[in-house]
């Protein structure tokens, strides 16, 4: 059966009665064991059956051989007494009148009437006149007299209402307790119905078959087994013989629960009672045994049924073939269906349409096609719900394209689609990952008058969970509820899940407990839903509590709960309280599975307990539960994160006897041994994968495996890898190439990786576009414009077509080393080969203009692409800013800022780093100390750059403690300061003369890692020899000598200084003669700073 996130309303439904939310049904299942959805109900002919299934009818009333005074006649006449007392004279009056029949209307009329005026005693009299009659009550009987009492609230207050209705002398009889039980159960106050129940039985009434029966129903819905059973002994005890009806809800809430030899013993003691199992007992036997997978025990039982006096019917047949078709039986399919035929039950659109669907879901839906066709000419018009089987069929073949036709058809030539086609739809869409296109055709569904129902609610919803579209799938549930459709627990588990997609937990966890409040009853895939997604965000007290709350909830917990706690203790590191639950489930009935095992597994490598993992791999056999891949590769992450390569290694090669290594097992074992240099070992491995039919071998996936490697082998050995795969042959393409490249220019190591290029060239490696890309932009960010234009040439004669992000590149080399007319010759090209200039390319073009000191035509042209509807992004307006600021223009860059605030596009840290820059250079201390607290306010976090351009402003302002304080603050907000920050603060310490604060900073750099440039020993000596520290001056400049900077004019003009001022001419002459011997040229500043100015 196509499972579709949806329920339907059932009281022994087909899809799993009471208990379990079943998918809607897609054709419509004769007399079936269950309540059809309203249209899709076949009765069967002259046959009405009290049991699952079967509607049960009204007790026809005597017919009537006078006409006799009808209820507004009654009425009418009650309501012109003068007062409640003549009112109920007349009332009893009539009740003594052959041709007056009171009915519940003219009951509850006398009961709202008797309330209104607080005659409590008249209201016994009224409704024991009424029970004496054996008048119908309804829901409207109770609430009057619930609020006579003084009981306001509804029926749900009936427990408390008795005792007071006792005392006041209303007492009901057999048939209102039964009356008051039923309408409880149908309005989901079970609880309250036992409460009832209990009360009848106190006060001696025995309640009939029926109420049993409806208490059956209620609590099998809520997967109360116990209940259920102790309330067929109850019958019993009572002196109440149960009918088939009543064994039969046991014998399916027995088998739901998996208790199937307490469900066989009742069928045998059907028998033994004289209470012979029929047709209904043995069709729902088939579909529990199907339920629970025991398809071989179903399948004996329908031929034992054909050799009974208990012959299949049509549902039988039916159920039969929708669950072999979910089961994949496709040769038992046929085999009924020709028994079927045999049978006669192959005469109607209802049987026809069950042959197709079960031949859709074993996949055979070409023949289902040809079925389709054959019932169409024998005559019989296929009905919405056949057409719905096909296209259901055709979809889950991933036949998008035959469903949309059919669909078509339908809606020219009838019968129309309904909602149920439309949901078909909608879930195929929300399985595609197409959450979009869902919600799309759920509004045109709802454009075509069709009304949504819970079934597609939760159809769109499910998509919209897996992408974790909150937004959404909100939306889409307050609509069912305000269209008064009550969200069902399928409705609420894909809430959750969808809160837990878009992180927000506090929501998840206020819908479960809306889910409670509402008198939705949730389900155990709820609850695991719930429980995971508050592991996952950290919360385990309060999965826990969740977990606790199971049996409040009459819930068993699932293996899968079980396997989501083990995974929440997993990541938590909680090895002990992980192992004392998997002892627990080795007691419950959910025995561990190769789930809970391999979960486990992951705990153990993950928290430094390899050796238990082994030892529990080895043991998983003897325990029925056979490792797969997952288990081992989990244990050999294990030892590999321990570094015990050998015991690794040896894994692997037991592993290959037995199963196949897949990619995960690859990215496990490859990086370790490229680590420890076993070449030949690592390159065999890849051979054989690479050989291996169905394996990964794609661009993306040896993408990811030589990125693993790089992290885990290092740079060296994982080239050293490559450049073996390559020579050896094993691989002719560039896909583990183009990651090195990636990593070398990342590293700033574009020439390393153009030369390692024309290595894997000489074993016949070609650079496919990405790879080339990638180089291209490692080089042009290294400014190596030349070797990145010849590799475009090179590309477009070996035939590799440049992509719209090689021209980019191109562009942006063109726009650095500013040639503008060669750059947009390159636009022209780039047209030419068919891709448009996008707002990237734009954005490049502006950038190299504004480089290249034509600022006014980037304005111009800015100006003309937003006359063109361009949408400019930050990246716009940037370059236009920065040229601006730069050439003082700034009341035009403060326009530009406010004409990008007005069309929208909002500014980020880049735009106010250009600012604060801007206004930095200008000498504006106040606007850019304005700007960084504007750009606090509007909750964009400033960067290390923002707080450098910050603390240089102020240092040359004369602030320099407001400088040090936002110094300070870069810890505080998760900052460290870079080289830039730390020369700006040591020359503002510099010239405020703090030099011991200077030297300090000097020192607290170095601790960190920083190391200093010629800036930072330039301005140490400089400040040192101003203060007469020409010893310490002549100290930073031998260091900087050791360190390997080369000196310039700027360094000696400061040295030279220093020795000066210190009266140390021959110190200052020899630093002079230093400076002329390495070859550095003095300038007109040297001069003045030499003694006597020489």
């Amino acid at each position: 059966m196509m499972e579709l996130c949806c329920s339907g309303p059932g009281v022994l439904s087909g899809g799993g009665g009471g208990v379990g939310v079943p998918a809607p049904p897609r054709i419509p299942k004769a007399g079936n064991v269950g309540v059809s959805s309203p249209g899709f109900l076949a009765s069967r002919p002259k046959k009405k059956r009290v049991g699952a299934g079967c509607r049960q009818l009204e007790p026809r009333a005597p017919p009537c051989e006078e006409r006799k005074a009808d209820t507004e006649d009654v009425i009418h006449m009650l309501r012109s007494a003068t007062g409640p007392a003549e009112a109920l004279e007349l009332f009893k009056s009539a009740a003594q009148q052959p041709r007056v029949v009171h009915t519940t209307a003219s009951c509850n009329y006398m009961l709202e009437l008797m309330r209104a005026h607080g005659r409590v005693g008249d209201m016994a009299q009224v409704f024991d006149l009424m029970q004496r009659q054996i008048v119908k009550t309804n829901v409207g009987t109770f609430a009057a007299i619930f609020r006579g009492i003084g009981l306001e609230g509804g029926l749900q207050n009936a427990p408390l209402a008795l005792p007071i209705m006792k005392e006041s002398g209303i007492v009901l009889n057999a048939y209102t307790y039964n009356g008051l039980i039923y309408f409880l159960v149908k309005s989901g106050f079970d609880m309250e119905a036992m409460e009832v129940y209990k009360a009848m039985v106190e006060d001696g009434i025995v309640p009939s078959v029926r109420t049993y029966s409806v208490l059956m129903v209620a609590f099998g819905k809520r997967r109360d087994v116990e209940t259920v059973i102790w309330l067929l002994s109850e019958m019993e005890a009572h002196g109440v013989k149960p009918n088939v009806y009543s064994y039969t809800i046991c014998i399916r809430v027995l088998g739901q629960a998996k208790r199937f030899d307490e469900a066989y013993r009742l069928l045998g003691k059907m028998e033994n009672e004289g209470c012979k199992p029929d047709v209904i007992t043995h069709t729902v036997l088939i579909q529990i045994l199907c339920d629970a997978g025991r398809i071989s025990d179903a399948k004996d039982v329908f031929w034992k049924m054909k050799t009974s006096d208990q012959k299949p019917d049509r549902v039988t047949y039916i159920t039969l073939l929708d669950k072999l078709g979910d089961n994949g039986d496709s040769q038992s399919v046929m085999k009924i269906w020709n028994a079927m035929k045999a049978d006669g039950y192959n005469d109607n659109v209802v049987a026809y349409t069950a042959v197709v669907d079960a031949l859709c879901q074993v996949g055979r839906v070409d023949e289902a096609s040809n079925m389709f066709d054959e019932m169409k000419q024998k005559g019989l018009l296929p009905e919405q719900y056949s057409y719905n089987s096909l296209i259901s069929g055709f979809l889950k073949a991933d036949r998008f394209g035959d469903a949309l036709e059919l669909f078509k058809y339908m809606d020219i030539h009838g019968p129309k689609p309904n909602g149920y086609t439309h949901v078909l739809f909608i879930n195929y869409y929300g399985k595609s990952g197409e959450p979009l296109k869902a919600i799309q055709r759920y509004e045109l569904m709802k454009s075509k008058g069709i009304v949504p129902d819970v079934v597609a609610g939760n159809a769109v919803l499910f998509g919209l969970a897996k992408s974790g579209r909150l937004g959404m799938a909100k939306r889409v549930f307050h609509e069912l509820k305000d269209m008064g459709i009550s969200p069902d627990t399928i409705t609420y588990t894909m809430m959750i899940k969808c809160c837990s997609k878009a992180s927000k937990v506090d929501e998840a966890v206020k819908i479960f407990y809306d889910m409670i409040e509402t008198k939705c009853v949730p389900d155990v895939l709820a609850v695991n839903s719930l429980i995971d997604t508050l592991y996952k965000a950290g919360r385990g007290d309060e999965a826990w509590q969740i977990f606790y709350q199971l049996k409040e909830m009459n819930l068993e917990p699932t293996d899968g709960t079980y396997n989501t706690l083990l995974a929440g203790l997993g990541r938590e590191g909680k090895i002990k309280e992980a192992m004392r639950l998997l002892e627990e489930m080795n007691s419950s009935s959910y025995r561990p599975n190769l789930i809970t095992y391999n979960t486990i597994l992951d705990c153990l490598s993950k928290n430094g307990e390899v050796n238990v993992a082994l030892d529990m791999l080895y043991s998983m056999t003897m325990k029925g539960c056979r490792p797969d891949l997952s288990s081992y590769n989990t244990v050999m992450y294990g030892l590999v994160k321990e570094e015990r390569f050998n015991e690794a290694f040896n894994m692997f090669c037991q592993m290959k006897k037995v199963l196949i290594p897949d990619y995960a097992t690859l990215c496990t074992i490859l990086p370790s041994l490229v680590k420890i240099g076993w070449m030949k070992e690592a390159l065999h491995i890849v051979k054989e994968h690479f050989l291996q039919p169905g394996s990964k071998t794609d661009r993306s996936s040896c993408h990811s495996l030589m990125e693993g490697i790089l992290k885990k082998a290092g740079t060296e050995k994982s080239i050293e890898f490559a450049e073996n795969m390559a020579s050896s042959g094993i691989i002719l393409n560039d896909f583990f190439l183009c990651p090195l490249i990636r990593h070398l220019c990342k590293q700033k190591k574009a020439v390393e990786a153009h030369e390692l290029v024309k290595k894997f060239k000489t074993f016949g490696i070609s650079l496919k576009t990405g790879s080339y890309n990638a180089l291209i932009c490692g080089l042009v960010d290294e400014n190596l414009i030349d070797i990145a234009e010849g590799l475009f040439a090179e590309m477009k004669e070996l035939g590799c077509r440049p992509d719209e992000f090689t021209y980019n590149l191109i562009l942006d080399a063109m726009g650095k080393s500013m040639r503008i007319e060669e750059m947009l010759k390159v636009q022209e090209e780039m047209h030419c080969k068919g891709y448009e200039s996008t707002y990237v390319t734009y954005n490049t073009i502006i950038s190299g203009l504004v480089k290249s000191r034509r600022l006014e035509q980037a304005i111009d042209l800015y100006y003309n692409l937003m006359s063109q509807g361009f949408s400019p992004t930050p990246c716009t307006y940037g370059p236009l800013l920065d040229g601006l600021l730069k050439a003082g223009r700034i009341e035009d860059a403060e326009s530009i800022f406010n004409e990008m605030l007005e069309y929208g596009c909002k500014a980020n840290c880049t735009i106010f780093n250009i600012l604060l820059n801007g206004h930095r250079i200008a000498g504006n201390a106040e606007k850019v100390c304005q700007l960084f607290q504007n750009m606090v306010d509007q909750g964009i976090n400033p960067d290390i750059k923002s707080y450098t351009i910050i603390i240089d402003t102020l240092c040359k302002s004369g602030q320099l403690n407001d400088g040090l304080t936002y110094f300070r603050q870069l810890s505080e907000v998760g900052l460290e300061p870079d080289l830039i920050t730390y020369n700006f603060l040591i020359d503002g310490l510099g010239k405020s003369k703090r030099l011991d604060e200077a030297i300090s900073l000097f020192n607290e750099m170095q601790e960190k890692g920083i190391v200093p440039n010629l800036y930072t020993y330039n301005s140490l000596i400089l400040h040192l020899g101003k203060a007469g520290k020409a010893a310490e001056a002549g100290k930073m400049y031998e260091e900087l000598l050791t360190k390997g900077w080369k000196p310039n004019v700027f360094t000696y003009n400061a040295l030279i200084r220093g020795y000066s001022v210190s009266g140390s001419t021959d110190s200052a002459y020899a630093a002079y003669a230093r400076m002329i011997v390495g070859g550095c040229l003095p300038n007109s500043s040297t001069y003045m700073q030499l003694p006597n100015q020489l």
